[in-house]
């Protein structure tokens, strides 16, 4: 396969000496005759262990070579591969400025082909950049659409700078996000050699998912930080803590909490954060990442409150609201706090949880059924039936599989709020609405 990769920078070096070591004809452009010159006469204009030698041993065969050139890259290619920098404007936003200029040259010199050309963005760029401004600038200077005449998708790198050419033949996967199912296939021929988990989403979705996984990596560097500054107030050896942190795959390092919906609640992870942010307090600690989350987890429920409010309807049928399915523990439930702001708010509510009604008769959380929350109780129902005939709305506030039957219970104009995503795969419309889906 004959690809132009633009930007010969870190990402752009290590994708066409890659691709061009798995046999495939590569022409790198840049801007900077220098990078050029550097990569034409084999070696490379980035420093890491092996890429000099890679570059020197496919520009030797004939597989590897660069020009300043844009329209002859894109002419002696089927598949264009965007690598260009995406800095930081002074005021944080993204300087999509070397996009916009590529894919206008890569535009002007697709005008000129009748061959069918596939354009793959690898630059880190916001959702909506593909849409709002790749697409439009390569319409603008080729005359031609977009998923007619040429093909668009984006394609993020994984690639950690000192050991990007390792990172490149054993990424944690390779994310391809396309609209067409023709410009997908021609960049899955391009990673047939490396032995990874390949997933295909929308254009949109594999845009974020790079977003999310750079500050997820931030996150935890900072939580680790964190961490370990209240380690060494208290004289605890943080790396022992931490190397024992991350033994657990289960939940600490897993999928298990990393699904979007509503906020968390329970008898230990308001309760621990609060002490150790206390303690942090009395080390005299600053901790911003520890201390926000509770507040993070607040604005949560309020935005729960604040979908229920926008329907504009006053009955409310509440189905679950202990703080997850499968228990009657009803300590720092967020369900709880929702339900308190509805009623201040004036809505009528009606509840279920079979859960609760349980431990409403003999539970342990009888007690505080009765003396804490009596307000709430007396709303209870006797089954989804009797919630789902007195209400306009319906909110689903856990995971219970019995709730996995409303949808053929539901009257004509009743609308659901889903919090914890329970019709997998569904997304806000006229008669659902998820709480971030």
């Amino acid at each position: 396969m004959k690809l132009s990769v633009f930007g010969l920078g870190y990402v752009g070096c290590v994708s066409a000496a890659c691709f061009a070591k798995a046999g495939h004809q590569v022409v790198g452009v840049d801007v900077n005759p220098v990078k050029v010159d550097i990569v034409n006469e084999g070696r490379s204009p980035i420093v890491e262990s092996g890429i000099n030698e890679l570059i020197e041993q496919t520009v030797r065969t004939g597989n590897l070579r660069a020009t300043t050139n844009s329209a002859e890259g894109v002419c002696d290619s089927e598949i264009s591969l965007v690598c260009v920098g995406t800095p930081s404007k002074p005021n944080g936003s993204l300087d999509i400025t070397y996009v916009s200029r590529v894919c206008e040259e890569i535009g002007s010199a697709v005008r000129a082909k009748t061959e069918h050309h596939v354009v793959v963005m690898r630059s880190t760029m916001l959702p909506g950049t593909i849409e709002n401004v790749v697409v439009p600038a390569l319409e603008g200077s080729s005359g031609k659409k977009a998923g007619r005449d040429f093909g668009v998708c984006v394609n993020p790198e994984f690639l950690r700078e000192g050991t990007s050419l390792k990172d490149f033949y054993a990424p944690p996967f390779t994310l391809i996000g396309a609209d067409d199912e023709d410009v997908a296939g021609s960049v899955r021929r391009l990673y047939a050699g490396i032995n990874a988990p390949l997933y295909v989403t929308s254009v949109r979705a594999a845009e974020m998912v790079k977003y999310a996984c750079n500050c997820f990596h931030a996150l935890k560097v900072s939580f680790a930080n964190e961490i370990g500054n209240i380690c060494k107030g208290l004289n605890i050896d943080s790396h022992e803590v931490m190397e024992v942190f991350c033994q657990d795959t289960k939940l600490n390092l897993s999928p298990y909490y990393l699904k979007p919906g509503f906020a968390f609640g329970g008898s230990c992870l308001p309760k621990d954060l609060r002490a150790i942010n206390y303690k942090a307090k009395e080390l005299d600690v600053d901790v911003p990442v520890l201390s926000s989350i509770l507040k993070s987890n607040r604005l949560q429920i309020e935005r729960a409150i604040e979908l229920v409010l926008a329907t504009g309807r006053k009955r409310i049928g509440v189905l679950g609201f202990s703080f997850k399915a499968g228990t009657d523990d009803l300590r720092e439930s967020p369900m709880v706090a929702l339900i308190e702001a509805l009623i201040g708010k004036g809505m009528q509510l009606a509840i279920y949880d079979r859960d609760v009604s349980l431990a409403r008769l003999f539970g342990a959380n009888k007690q505080y059924i009765e003396q804490e929350i009596p307000h709430i109780s007396q709303l209870m129902r006797a089954s989804i039936r009797d919630v789902v005939d007195c209400s306009d709305v319906l909110i689903i506030g856990n995971r219970s599989e019995e709730f996995c039957e409303i949808e053929s219970q539901l009257l004509r104009d009743q609308l659901v709020i889903d919090l914890v995503r329970l019709f997998d795969g569904r997304v806000s419309d006229n008669s659902y609405r998820g709480i971030c889906w």
